[in-house]
């Protein structure tokens, strides 16, 4: 394998996200398509990473600042207490939550805290849920709705990954705390 191609795993860790965005951006052909190993294994191309960032970054930037992310490889800095959102390694470029057109929930401390960007969902919404009827139904929505084809999380996330899994883990968090109290 040459040095400079990536396996599906390796590509979804160097680009930021997961495995499945990357296989949902080689189904809508905004990834050049994969070669494969001998043993059957995609192989992406360094290509591949700027692409899926590339696209994400500028969605997610307020309009004024589209220029300076022309260039450069970004990544997604999902450290909760940190407020840079993207950098890039060599430049050294960074965007941080207040360049960003939309809160990221992993980002912000206070409601609302968007958990769901394709379909709107917060924190809130789960907690009102739980608060209600003991449980949530937000993750077997999303997950209907992501079977249904209605995903967009490569547009409107800003990690550029799916949703489901922030969405479990809120609910999770939510419920856990309400049992606590």
């Amino acid at each position: 394998m040459d040095r400079a191609e990536f396996r599906i795993g390796e590509l979804a860790t160097r680009a930021g996200v997961s495995i499945d965005a990357v296989r949902y951006y080689e189904r809508l052909k905004l990834l050049p398509r994969a070669g494969r190993t001998a043993g059957g294994f995609r192989l992406f191309g360094p290509e591949s990473v700027e692409r899926v960032q590339f696209k994400t970054v500028l969605l997610m930037l307020k309009p004024g600042l589209l220029e300076r992310a022309m260039h450069g490889n970004y990544s997604f800095c999902s450290a909760r207490d940190c407020s840079t959102v993207y950098f890039e390694v060599e430049s050294g470029e960074q965007f941080t939550v207040n360049d960003l057109r939309i809160r990221v929930g992993l980002k912000v401390k206070g409601d609302p805290i968007p958990v769901c960007y394709c379909f709107g969902f917060d924190e809130k919404h789960i907690r009102d849920e739980i608060q209600q009827t003991g449980n949530t139904s937000v993750s077997e929505k999303v997950s209907r709705l992501i079977r249904e084809g209605l995903c967009a999380c490569d547009d409107r996330n800003p990690s550029g990954m799916c949703c489901l899994g922030e969405v479990n883990k809120a609910a999770n968090r939510v419920s856990e705390t309400s049992q606590s109290r």
